[in-house]
C-alpha cells in the first residue's frame, strides 16, 4: 500500500515493492544506518536478504557500538546505491540483535572468512532487520540521465529522471 506522497512512477504499490527487493539482494552492500540517542551513525553492511522471510540479516561482531544502539533504539534505515545506474533503495524497519547459531550457519558464506575464522566464531552475531517501509529512486541510467538534464537545460522543461515510489512492505 503507498503511503501519503507524491510517488513519481506508473508503477503498481506491489511491483514498487518488487523493485525494492529486487535491488537490495541485487546490490547487497548498504549502508546500515543506526542511532545513538544523539545523532545517526551509518557504515557498510553486507545484506542477506530473505524476501520469503520478510527479513534481512546481517552477520556483524559481538563487539560494536552498533549492536547498543540497536538494542536500545532499533529502527534503523538501509540504503542500496547503484551509482553506476542511477538506481537507490531504502528500508526503513526494526533491527533485533542476536546470537542465533543456527541461522548463523545457515548464512554464513566463504567470504565472512575475511572477518571469522568460520560460521562456529563465538564473536559472530546476528542481526535482523524486519522491514516496515521503502522507497525507491530508480533512474535511468548514467548516459540516458545526463542526456535528459542537458534536454531539460536547453529547454527549460523538468526531466523524467524515473521512478520515485514509498511503499509500506
Amino acid at each position: 500500500m503507498t503511503k501519503d506522497h507524491h510517488d513519481d512512477t506508473d508503477m503498481t504499490p506491489a511491483e514498487v515493492q518488487d523493485r525494492i527487493w529486487e535491488l537490495a539482494k541485487k546490490i547487497d552492500i548498504c549502508m546500515f544506518t543506526t542511532w545513538d540517542g544523539e545523532r545517526q551513525r551509518s557504515r557498510p553492511l553486507s545484506a542477506r536478504v530473505h524476501r520469503e522471510e520478510h527479513a534481512i540479516y546481517f552477520l556483524v561482531d559481538v563487539e560494536g557500538h552498533k549492536n547498543g544502539e540497536i538494542e536500545r533504539y532499533p529502527f534503523v534505515s538501509l540504503a542500496w546505491v547503484d551509482s553506476g545506474g542511477h538506481k537507490y533503495a531504502v528500508v526503513s524497519g526494526k533491527a533485533k540483535l542476536s546470537n542465533d547459531r543456527g541461522k548463523i550457519t545457515e548464512l554464513w558464506s566463504d567470504w565472512d572468512k575475511a572477518w571469522w575464522e568460520d560460521a562456529n566464531d563465538p564473536d559472530i552475531r546476528l542481526i535482523t532487520v524486519t522491514p516496515e517501509d521503502g522507497e525507491l529512486w530508480d533512474s535511468p541510467n548514467r548516459a540516458v540521465s545526463l542526456a535528459k538534464m542537458a534536454f531539460a537545460a536547453v529547454t527549460g522543461a523538468t526531466p523524467d529522471m524515473g521512478d520515485n515510489a514509498k511503499v509500506d512492505l
